[in-house]
Order: C-alpha cells, then sequence, then structure tokens
C-alpha cells in the first residue's frame, strides 16, 4: 500500500523532541532567517544541525522553511544561509520565490527543493514547470478540491512529489499571501512577521460619536470579519492518500510542543491503522477526540470536498478542554518521577499520552516533591515531584487535566 509521509512542525527544539517522540516521518522548521514564522524561536546553526543529526539517527527527515518573499537588500545574504543548511545536512529547503529557487540550486545543490504553498499551484503545468526547474515536491495551495488534487497527480511525473496540509490554522488570504498585517500594523505576513490581525474583534464608529462604538452585528462580544475555521482531515486521511499526496502536513511551527506531540500522535495512529485495514478502515474514535483535547478553533475539512469551509463569527478565541500539568520524566518501581507544569492537585484525575500507545488515565496519590515531603497539591512551574502509579507511564508522556469550565 502506498504510504504517506506525516510531516509535523517545530517553531523551538522542545518542539522538534515532541514531534520525534511522537511519530513524524518528517519534520519542517525555520533557521533564524527567511522563514514565515518570526514570532517562534526558531533553529541557529547549532541547534540546527544537532537537531537534523538526532533526526536522521531515527530515520527522521528535516525540511527547513526559507519561504519569506525576501527584498533587494535581503538578497546578498541568502548564499550564506542556503550553504549552512547544506554543511548542517538538512533534506529539504520549503521555498516560495524563483530568485530563491534558482540560488538554493546553485548554493545549496544536495539539498532537494520544495515549492511552498505561498506560490499557489493549482494547476498541473504550474507544477511541472516547477519541477523542470529542479523542485522534487510541490505544496499545493489549501484551496484546491480532492479531484482537483488528483488531477494534478495524474498529469505530473511520479519523480514530483505532492504535498498538502491536512491540519490546522488556515489563512484568509489565498495560499497565505496577505496584506491586511502589513496595512494596519506596518508588520509584513510575507516575511514572516503577521500581527494576525484576522482574527481580531471589529467594531463600527460613529463619525461624531468620538469614544463610542457599536458592534456591526447583534453579537455581544464584538465582529469577526475574517476569523477562519481551523482544518481537521483525520477522518479523511484515506481520500488523501488515494488523490495521490506524499506528504500530509500538520500546519502549527507557532504552537506548543504539547499541539505538536497531540497532533502528531494522533495523525500517526491514524495513518497506521490505514495501512494495516485498508479499504476497511475507521478511525478509531479516541484518535478523534485526541484532537479536541488540544487548543483549536472549531474545525472543518477545508476546501476539499468543494465549497467554502467558512469563518467563526462568534468569537475570535480558541476551544480548549485540557492543559497540561507535567510530564514524566521516568517510572520505576511503581513511582513516576514528573516535572510539573501546572498546578494540580492529590486525587486528580488525569489523562496520561504516552509518545507510543493509547492515552489512560490514572489517579493522582501519594504526591511528594523533591525532598520526599507527602505534598497535596504541585503549585510551582517546572517543579520536580513524584507520584506513586500501579500503571506504567512512560517516560515523555504528557500528563493532562481536563478543565472544570468549558
Amino acid at each position: 500500500m502506498f504510504k504517506g509521509e506525516l510531516l509535523a512542525p517545530a517553531g523551538d527544539a522542545e518542539c522538534f523532541d515532541s514531534a520525534l517522540k511522537f511519530g513524524a516521518d518528517a519534520i519542517y522548521l525555520a533557521g533564524k532567517q527567511f522563514g514565515m514564522r518570526t514570532a517562534s524561536k526558531n533553529f541557529d546553526a547549532d541547534t540546527l544541525s544537532r537537531s537534523v543529526q538526532k533526526a536522521h539517527e531515527k530515520g527522521v527527515k528535516v525540511y527547513v522553511t526559507c519561504n519569506t518573499l525576501p527584498r533587494n537588500h535581503e538578497m546578498d545574504q541568502l548564499p550564506e544561509f542556503l550553504e549552512q543548511c547544506q554543511d548542517c545536512s538538512v533534506d529539504g529547503l520549503i521555498i516560495a520565490d524563483l530568485g530563491v529557487m534558482s540560488l538554493a540550486a546553485k548554493y545549496a545543490p544536495k539539498v532537494e527543493r520544495h515549492v511552498s504553498t505561498q506560490a499557489g499551484i493549482v494547476n498541473y503545468q504550474t507544477a511541472n514547470v516547477l519541477h523542470d526547474m529542479g523542485a522534487s515536491r510541490v505544496v499545493l495551495a489549501r484551496e484546491l478540491t480532492l479531484e482537483e488534487i488528483a488531477g494534478i497527480r495524474a498529469k505530473t511525473p511520479s519523480t514530483l512529489e505532492l504535498e498538502v496540509f491536512v491540519h490546522g490554522s488556515m489563512c484568509v488570504s489565498f495560499s497565505g499571501r496577505c496584506l491586511i498585517s502589513s496595512y494596519m500594523t506596518g508588520r509584513d505576513a510575507n516575511r514572516g512577521d503577521c500581527a494576525q490581525p484576522c482574527r481580531w474583534k471589529y467594531y463600527l464608529y460613529e463619525e461624531h460619536r468620538e469614544g463610542q462604538y457599536f458592534p456591526v452585528n447583534e453579537e455581544s462580544d464584538g465582529t469577526y470579519l475574517y476569523n477562519s475555521r481551523d482544518l481537521c482531515m483525520i477522518e479523511h486521511i484515506d481520500d488523501i492518500l488515494k488523490a495521490g499526496v506524499k506528504s500530509l502536513k500538520i500546519e502549527g511551527r507557532a504552537k506548543s510542543a504539547y499541539y505538536v506531540a497531540v497532533t502528531a500522535n494522533a495523525y500517526r495512529h491514524a495513518l497506521d491503522d490505514y495501512y494495516r485495514q485498508g479499504d476497511n478502515w475507521t478511525l478509531a474514535p479516541w484518535i478523534r477526540e485526541e484532537l479536541e483535547k488540544v487548543s483549536h478553533r472549531e474545525y472543518n475539512t477545508g476546501f476539499f470536498y468543494g465549497g467554502e469551509p467558512g469563518q467563526v463569527t462568534s468569537n475570535g478565541g480558541y476551544i480548549r478542554h485540557y492543559d497540561v500539568v507535567a510530564v514524566c520524566d521516568e517510572y520505576r518501581n511503581g513511582i513516576a518521577c514528573l516535572t510539573q507544569r501546572n498546578r494540580f492537585f492529590s486525587g486528580d484525575t488525569l489523562d496520561v499520552l504516552p509518545p507510543d500507545g493509547v492515552p489512560f488515565e490514572i489517579t493522582v496519590r501519594e504526591m511528594k516533591n523533591d525532598k520526599g515531603e507527602i505534598i497535596d497539591v504541585a503549585p510551582h512551574a517546572m517543579q520536580k515531584l513524584t507520584i506513586s502509579s500501579e500503571t506504567v507511564i512512560p517516560s515523555g508522556s504528557l500528563l493532562r487535566k481536563k478543565r472544570m469550565t468549558e
């Protein structure tokens, strides 16, 4: 059976480790320049080199985003950056600009060139031209249907891989090319510095009533004009693969390590189940439930089945049902050694997400601090503590607590 690649995001080293631990086949990230997420910590040369080595030891590939639209004054810095990526043995460069494509062929010839979704690829002719220019993969525009993707696959060479986003935030503008942020804040979204004004509340002001504002509609908390729903194709990965897609990409280089862990784990298990079950595949309910345990907006299937996914008009925030309260550092002889992330109490029921396997619940019993003293509450971030547990909690597991108010 044709097997796709699960491609997970990493905005920093912690996210990178989560992607490795929870089942990614490949990880995409940015260096300190030319990436579309300047808000993330990203990776300097030393961190990138160590991360690539770590990934390659596990058979995982690493792609570096070089997908901004650089201005004239930035072009002189590109050759050194591209050479640095090749020296670090990255597997691919994700590129949006034709000038950058040309420079990558010259200064990083050993590195695959992937054309970013920012290029707005929506037809087979463009895909073929980019392949002729040296692209080994194209990241198709989010606006395509599965039927259109299958049409591109049918009229492009097998040596050209197709990649699509299957999960995460969607931009209100075509293929992510947006000017709203530049107009309103001076921060250029096409150079990685989007202020996300599409998520803001908007009110209507009357010219002669300074200081008074009015909602554009009857909602009490404002109006959201551009607030896209989140993409979720976990129930349709069979359709994605049958359309000829090679790489299934999770959005989220500005998201947390927890987000990376949950989404990578869910899609990893869904894919593996599909490979085993074939046409008899059905999504295990717990996998779909996992994606409700991570911060998100209302889910939808994007443009894959035609139509427009619509906007969230009631609020601009995220749905968040769970908080990570601890990470398991080690388990031995019925004792789990934890590092606290958020406050929790003795007697709490916690949901455990292991690096490999199905989530399960435990009840917190006999909790002790790093001095061996029994405590009723773990109130301090990064506090070291232990709990008793007859159930084995694998190292690297994330312990979560459901929020009381929904």
